[in-house]
């Protein structure tokens, strides 16, 4: 059965064949270290346990319910309920295998309670941790104006947002924005559809969510410290769904002096898995490796050696 088909716990783990490849330089070596910065169902652990020799394995996410599973389903995993920079704050040890998925899991955009789905009826809510008091509802009733536009144009990529903003606006006068379908009705009767398949709400949630969990921050910093706290030879790999993330991930990996990309160009989903899995569309997955990049075997030294000989 092909990796990328494989589901596990209800959920299909992204770029599943890529991401066991991407640890491929530690097959065979005993008693690796694993740190998984979103940890979901475990879809993506199980897999890697299952290839690697991994002897300790810790996992955070701002997830309740993704802690209560984990520590039912997976006891040998020490689990934190935390966001992955906050983790590597306060961590001091080091990894060899660590990852971070940095997309909603299919449990949360399954569940209409956690408001992040466009197709779902649901409160207007979007937060990971639900212990915060920061709400997409809260963004849309309380914003400016002028906040709004900005939020929506650097976060959602979105040219020209001005006719949803302004009739969030005048909507939200008379009645506070409280659902998810409430919102993602306005926007589509407003922006109308331009893209078959494309919901004209897609850019808008995808926006909120990225400032209700504070994302890009958080990806930077948590990022850049994940990087100094692996062991050496070890390798980080990063699935983002945003073009934002990926080109702060991007930057992060080339401008750094303590190790180098693994891949060149960034690694996205085959088109069988968005046949099989939608919501792998966007992901886009980079690698870094700390230490220092082995040399490439040189292909003509056989031949010089051979010249030379012969001159001789």
């Amino acid at each position: 059965m092909s990796q990328v088909s494989l589901a596990l716990n209800g959920h299909v783990p992204v770029l599943a064949e890529e991401v066991i490849a991407a640890f491929d330089s530690l097959v065979g070596k005993n008693n690796l270290s694993y740190f998984d910065g979103t940890f979901g169902r475990g879809g993506h652990y199980t897999l890697l346990k299952n290839k690697y020799n991994i002897t300790r394995a810790v996992a955070t996410d701002q997830d309740l319910q993704a802690i209560a599973y984990a520590k039912e389903n997976y006891p040998e995993v020490t689990i934190h309920h935390i966001n992955f920079h906050n983790f590597s704050e306060t961590n001091t040890e080091k990894f060899d295998m660590m990852l971070a998925d940095l997309g909603v899991s299919s449990p949360q955009l399954d569940q209409a309670d956690r408001g992040f789905s466009f197709n779902k009826d649901g409160p207007l809510d979007m937060r990971m941790n639900q212990n915060q008091s920061m709400t997409a509802a809260r963004i849309i009733n309380e914003f400016t104006e002028d906040d709004l536009f900005k939020l929506f144009r650097e976060y959602g990529e979105i040219q020209n947002p001005a006719r949803a903003i302004r009739a969030i606006v005048e909507d939200r006068k008379t009645k506070p924005f409280e659902t998810t379908l409430q919102l993602a009705g306005l926007i589509e009767r407003v922006d109308g559809w331009h893209k078959k398949g494309f919901h004209p709400a897609t850019q808008y949630f995808m926006a909120l969510r990225l400032v209700v969990n504070q994302e890009l921050y958080v990806v930077e910093e948590g990022v850049k410290n994940l990087m100094q706290q692996l062991n050496d030879g070890g390798r980080l790999a990063v699935i983002s769904f945003h073009s934002l993330e990926d080109r702060i991930i991007k930057n992060l990996f080339k401008d750094s002096d303590l190790g180098f990309s693994v891949n060149k160009k960034v690694i996205v989903p085959s088109e069988e898995e968005c046949k099989t899995n939608p919501r792998a569309r966007s992901a886009k997955l980079r690698i870094f490796q700390k230490g220092a990049q082995p040399e490439k075997p040189d292909k003509f030294a056989l031949r010089r050696m051979q010249r030379e000989q012969n001159d001789n």
